[in-house]
C-alpha cells in the first residue's frame, strides 16, 4: 500500500506574470475568494510603466517601474531591492495630476494613512494617458465592490495603528516582555482591538532588555509614521536596515504578514477562517488524526502550549489549513512552524501566513515527498562546494553529510556563514555526531558575547548573532536570490529522479505479495503504471463513503493510489500487445509509428475482473496480482482464466450471450493478424460451441404449436469442461492459450521519461510554441495528404500475436470430435478464399517499436465469407469480417515524444548587491538610478500644485 504521485513531473516554471506576483508578494490574480467566485472578475487590464517615485524632501527619488495589477498598485526601483511597495487600490484616497514643468507627467497619490506619493510617468504621453485611464477604471471597480469601506475596520486589527497613534496609550498597558498589564481592581486583562499572539498573555521568548525592545519600538514607530504601515507600507532602504536590526516582539507578527503578503489574503477574505472552521466542525480525516498526535510535541517548553488555550489555538490553525488544502493536508514539522508563529500572531494571521509559507515561500517543504527541502539541500551542498571548498573536501574525506544538520536551517545567508565562523572547529570533526554537537552548541550561544574577553565594552556587547549577520552580508553577498533560483532549476531534474526512485522502491517494498514475479519484473510493472499515470492522471482520491456497519477489526487500510478505467487502458497498452493499435505510416516523406490506446469491452471486463475488492479502481497490488494470474499459466490454466473472465455471474456456466461476448473478445485480440487462420478459428469455435451447447441443454417441453421453447438469455449454456473441449478442437486456439495469451503480456524496460523542459528566452518561447503535439499532428496529417496525392501513402497495422507472417489456410483438428462434427467442419473450409488489405502485411513477430516492414503491398482481394451452420452467430461474424477488411483511417494521434532539448536557461540578469557592513555605509552606498537633473525635477514635483 502506497501513494504514487506524479505531481513533481507536472511542475512548470512560473510564468513572467506569476514571477511578478511572487516578487510583489500579492495573491494570485487567478485565485478565487472564499465564496468560490472570482476574486478579481471584471477587473481592468494590467499595465506597467516607467516612473520616478518621490516621498517627501527627506527621501531620495528612485527610478523604476510602476505596475497596476488590479486590485493592487506596485512599484519597484531599477535595482529591484532598494525601494518596493505593494498597496491595495482600496487604500488610495485621492489621485491628482500635478501642474509641473512642460513635458513632465506626474501624479499625486494620497493613501489611507496620509502619505503623499509622487510618481512621475516617464513614458510617452499616450502611454501615460492609457495608464491613468486603467488606474481610473480600477479605482471605480474597487469603489463599487465596497472594498474601500472595509479598510477602516481592517486596520484596527493591526498593532501598528495603535503604535503610531498619538492619543493611544496601549503601549503603556503592556510589560516590556509583551505581556499585558492586568486591571488592579478585578485582575482581568484589558481588552485590545488589535490582533496578537500567545506572547501577549504568556510572554515572549528571550530577555527583553538584552533584545533592546524599547529601542526597536522607537525606531519602527518613526519609520511607520512616515512610510506607511500594514496595508500601505513602503519598503525603503531603512526598512531593510530595521529588519536586520530586529523586529520588536509586539510588532513581529504584523511585520511578518505585511512583508510576506499574507496580509492581503486576510484583507480580501474577511471571516473566511471562522467560516472554514464552522463548516468543517466535527470533520475528521487522516490529517486531523496526525495533528492530534503532534499537538503536545509542539514547543512543549513554552508556557502557552502547556495550557489548553495554546493547544486549542494550534489545533484550530492546523485543522483549518488541512481543510483548505486537502491535497497537502498536514505534514510533519508543520506543527513546529505553526506553533512558532502563533506566539506572535493571532490564529487568523497564522492561518494565512501558513498558506503563504507552504504555497509560495517554501514550496515543497511541507509535502509528503519533501521535494522542496531535498532540492534546497542539494543547492546548499553546491554552494558549500563552490564557496567553502576546504570544508567541503574535509566533509567528503570523513563522510559527513551536510543534510544531517542542514534540514531545519539551510538555504539562508546564515548557513555558509555558520560554517565559515566555525571553520576551524569543523575541520576537526570526524563524524556526523560531532557535526551535530558543534552546531547545537553554536545555536545555543547565539545570544552570548562574541568577544567576552575584549577590553572594549562595545566589542563585548556584540553577540554571536550580530557577528553572524555581519559576516553574512560581508562575505556572502554574492549568493543572491537569482543565483539560488538558477541552482534550483539546475538540480530539479536530479532531485525528481531521486524521489521517483525512492518512491518506486517503497511501493515495491509495501506490496503484500509479488506473486511469481521477481523484484525486477515488478519494477517494470511499476514503470508502466507510472507512465500511464503521467499521461492519464487518475482522479483525485475520494474519502470512503460512510458505512452503517463496521468490521470490528479495529484498523483501516492505509491510503493508496488507485487508477480508473482510462488510466488502466493506458497502462495495459504498455503491457499487452493487443491493447494498443500500432500503425506504421509511410507517405514518401517519413516512416513513423502511430500508437493509439485500444478501447473494447474486453479491456473494460478485465479491469473489473482484477478489481477483486470492488473499489471501482485498481491499486498497484491489484495490477501485480492480476498479471500474476495470467502471465505464468499453462494451457489449461489459461483456458480456465479466459472462461472465468467472461463468466459474469461466476456460476461456472456461460450463457449464450456470454459465448457471443467471448467470441467478440477473440475477434478483438486477433483483429490485426495476417490471413484468415484466426478468423476461421473463431468461426469454428462458434459453430462447435453452439452445437455442443445445444446438445447439453436438457430436453424442453414443446409449446402448444409444437415448436421448441426459446432459450432464455440467462440460461446456463456452456460449462468449463465443454469450453475446454471446443478450444482443444482447434489447433490455432490451442496454440493461443498454450503460449500466445501469456506471451502477449510483455514486461519490457521503458525509456526514461524526460521531464518537461523549461524554456526561457525568445528562442525557448518560440520553440515551445512550435513544437506542440497539435502542430506535430497537423504536420503528419499534411504529409499524409501529400503522400496520398502522389500515391505513396501506406498504412500497415502491426499484428498483436504475430505467429502467422503469411497468408495461410485455417487448420482443423479431427481429434476429440465426433463424425457429425467432422462433417460439419468440412463445410467450413475456406480453401478457396483469402483476403488481404492495405491494413495488414507480413511483419516480424516482435512488438517493439523498431520494425522492418515490407512496403510492397498487394491490392486487396475480394473476401468471401464461408457458408456455415453456426446458428445466429454468423451474421455478426460476417459484419466483423467485413469491417476487418476495410482500410483504417491513416489519421492517428501522433504519440511521438520530442526529445529535442533547448540549451540551459540563461541566467537572470544580476544586480550589484550592496554590502551592508554598517547602517550608514549601506545608505550612503545606495544609488537611486537618477541623474542630478532628474533629482531636481523630482524635488520640484514635491511642491507642485494639482491641476485645476
Amino acid at each position: 500500500m502506497t501513494i504514487i504521485s506524479t505531481a513533481l513531473r507536472h511542475f512548470k516554471e512560473p510564468t513572467k506574470e506569476q514571477l511578478t506576483e511572487i516578487f510583489f508578494s500579492i495573491p494570485s490574480l487567478d485565485s478565487s475568494t472564499s465564496d468560490g467566485s472570482s476574486n478579481h472578475a471584471g477587473q481592468p487590464d494590467k499595465m506597467e510603466i516607467n516612473a520616478v517615485l518621490s516621498l517627501g524632501e527627506t527621501e531620495d527619488s528612485y527610478a523604476g517601474k510602476l505596475h497596476i495589477m488590479p486590485p493592487y498598485l506596485a512599484f519597484s526601483s531599477l535595482d529591484k531591492k532598494s525601494v518596493r511597495f505593494t498597496i491595495p487600490l482600496s487604500t488610495i484616497r485621492r489621485v491628482e495630476r500635478l501642474n509641473a514643468r512642460a513635458g513632465v507627467y506626474a501624479l499625486s497619490l494620497l493613501t489611507w494613512h496620509g502619505m503623499k506619493i509622487i510618481v512621475q510617468l516617464t513614458s510617452l504621453r499616450p502611454t501615460a494617458d492609457l495608464f491613468c485611464s486603467i488606474l481610473r477604471e480600477a479605482l471605480k471597480v474597487e469603489l463599487q465592490r465596497g472594498q474601500m469601506k472595509q479598510v477602516k475596520s481592517f486596520v484596527k486589527t493591526c498593532y501598528s495603528e495603535v503604535l503610531v497613534s498619538d492619543s493611544s496609550n496601549a503601549a503603556d498597558n503592556e510589560h516590556e516582555d509583551g505581556s499585558l498589564i492586568t486591571d488592579e481592581k478585578d485582575g482581568s486583562i484589558q481588552d485590545v482591538s488589535y490582533h496578537g499572539g500567545l506572547g501577549l498573555k504568556f510572554k515572549f521568548p528571550g530577555d527583553a532588555k538584552k533584545l533592546r525592545e524599547a529601542s526597536k519600538i522607537k525606531l519602527w514607530t518613526t519609520y511607520l509614521r512616515t512610510h506607511g504601515r500594514n496595508l500601505t507600507l513602503l519598503r525603503y532602504p531603512q526598512c531593510t536596515r530595521l529588519v536586520q536590526v530586529g523586529l520588536p516582539n509586539r510588532l513581529r507578527g504584523e511585520m511578518w504578514e505585511t512583508l510576506s503578503g499574507s496580509i492581503f489574503l486576510r484583507f480580501s477574505n474577511p471571516g473566511y477562517y471562522e467560516r472554514l472552521l464552522e463548516e468543517n466542525k466535527g470533520t475528521t480525516n487522516t490529517s486531523t488524526d496526525d495533528i492530534e498526535k503532534d499537538l503536545h510535541r509542539s514547543l512543549p517548553e513554552y508556557a502557552g502550549y502547556q495550557s489548553e488555550e495554546g493547544i486549542n489555538a494550534l489545533r484550530r490553525v492546523l485543522r483549518a489549513y488541512s481543510y483548505k488544502n486537502p491535497e497537502l493536508g498536514y505534514c510533519q514539522a508543520m506543527n513546529i512552524l505553526a506553533a512558532a508563529i502563533l506566539i506572535y500572531m493571532s490564529e487568523e494571521q497564522a492561518f494565512w501566513l501558513l498558506e503563504v509559507l507552504c504555497g509560495r515561500l517554501l514550496p515543497g517543504y511541507y509535502a509528503p515527498s519533501m521535494h522542496g527541502t531535498l532540492l534546497d539541500q542539494r543547492v546548499f551542498e553546491s554552494l558549500v562546494q563552490k564557496h567553502l571548498p576546504i570544508i567541503h573536501e574535509h566533509f567528503q574525506l570523513v563522510d559527513v553529510q551536510l543534510s544531517v544538520a542542514s534540514l531545519p536551517w539551510f538555504l539562508s545567508l546564515y548557513i555558509n556563514t555558520i560554517l565559515k565562523i566555525n571553520g576551524e572547529q569543523l575541520l576537526q570533526i570526524q563524524d556526523d555526531g560531532g557535526f551535530l554537537n558543534l552546531m547545537r552548541d553554536y545555536f545555543a550561544s547565539l545570544g552570548d558575547s562574541a568577544h567576552p574577553n575584549s577590553s572594549d565594552p562595545r566589542a563585548r556587547a556584540i553577540t554571536n548573532f550580530q557577528e553572524l549577520l555581519l559576516v553574512s552580508f560581508r562575505e556572502f553577498s554574492v549568493i543572491t536570490e537569482e543565483l539560488i533560483l538558477s541552482e534550483r532549476k539546475r538540480f530539479r531534474g536530479e532531485i525528481i529522479h531521486s524521489i521517483e526512485s525512492f518512491a518506486k522502491r517503497g511501493a515495491i517494498r509495501n506490496l503484500r505479495s509479488m506473486g511469481r514475479f521477481t523484484k525486477e519484473q515488478v519494477g517494470l510493472i511499476y514503470d508502466a503504471l507510472y507512465k500511464a499515470m503521467c499521461i492519464v492522471p487518475p482522479p483525485p482520491a475520494a474519502a470512503p463513503a460512510p458505512s452503517l456497519f463496521t468490521t470490528g477489526e479495529g484498523h483501516e487500510e492505509k491510503p493508496e493510489t488507485r487508477i480508473g478505467l482510462r488510466t488502466f487502458r493506458q497502462f495495459l497498452s504498455e503491457i499487452a500487445s493487443w491493447a494498443r493499435d500500432e500503425k506504421i505510416v509511410m507517405n514518401g516523406f517519413q516512416q513513423r509509428i502511430d500508437r493509439e490506446v485500444a478501447e473494447h469491452e474486453f479491456i473494460d471486463r478485465l479491469f473489473y475482473f482484477w478489481d477483486t475488492g470492488c473499489h471501482g479502481a485498481l491499486s498497484f497490488q491489484d495490477l501485480v496480482s492480476g498479471l500474476d494470474g495470467v502471465m505464468f499459466n499453462d494451457l489449461m490454466e489459461n483456458i480456465e482464466w479466459f472462461f472465468n473472465l467472461h463468466d459474469k455471474n461466476k456460476d461456472g456456466y456461460l450463457t449464450k450471450d456470454e459465448v457471443l461476448t467471448l467470441s467478440e473478445s477473440f475477434l478483438f485480440i486477433f483483429r490485426y493478424e495476417i490471413g484468415d487462420a484466426y478468423l476461421g478459428a473463431v468461426s469454428r469455435f462458434m459453430t462447435n460451441a453452439f452445437e455442443y451447447g445445444d446438445a447439453l441443454l436438457p430436453p424442453s417441453e414443446p409449446s402448444e404449436d409444437g415448436s421448441s421453447a426459446p432459450i432464455a438469455s440467462n440460461q446456463p449454456y456452456l460449462n468449463l469442461a465443454t469450453f475446454r473441449m471446443v478450444v482443444l478442437a482447434d489447433e490455432v486456439l490451442e496454440s493461443f492459450f498454450e503460449t500466445d495469451l501469456s506471451e502477449s503480456f510483455k514486461l519490457q524496460p521503458l525509456p526514461e521519461m524526460e521531464l518537461p523542459s523549461a524554456h526561457s528566452g525568445i528562442l525557448g518561447d518560440l520553440w515551445s510554441t512550435i513544437a506542440t503535439d497539435s502542430n506535430k499532428k497537423m504536420f503528419n496529417m499534411l504529409s499524409d495528404e501529400i503522400g496520398k496525392t502522389i500515391g505513396k501513402h501506406q498504412v500497415v497495422n502491426k499484428p498483436s500475436i504475430g505467429r502467422y507472417t503469411k497468408l495461410e489456410e485455417p487448420k482443423a483438428r479431427e481429434s476429440l470430435l465426433t463424425p457429425t462434427l467432422r462433417k460439419s467442419l468440412s463445410k467450413l473450409s475456406l480453401s478457396g478464399s483469402s483476403a488481404s488489405s492495405t491494413t495488414v502485411a507480413g511483419t516480424a513477430p516482435s512488438s517493439s517499436s523498431t520494425l522492418s516492414v515490407n512496403t510492397t503491398l498487394e491490392p486487396p482481394k475480394a473476401a468471401t465469407v464461408p457458408d456455415s451452420a453456426s446458428l445466429s452467430a454468423m451474421p455478426l461474424l460476417q459484419a466483423v469480417n467485413a469491417a476487418a477488411l476495410m482500410e483504417r483511417t491513416p489519421f492517428a494521434i501522433d504519440d511521438a515524444v520530442d526529445n529535442d532539448e533547448e540549451d540551459e536557461d540563461d541566467a537572470l540578469d544580476g544586480h550589484d548587491d550592496q554590502v551592508m557592513d554598517e547602517v550608514d555605509a549601506f545608505l550612503e552606498a545606495h544609488d537611486s538610478g537618477l541623474s542630478e537633473a532628474d533629482k531636481a525635477v523630482a524635488n520640484d514635483l514635491l511642491h507642485a500644485e494639482p491641476l485645476k
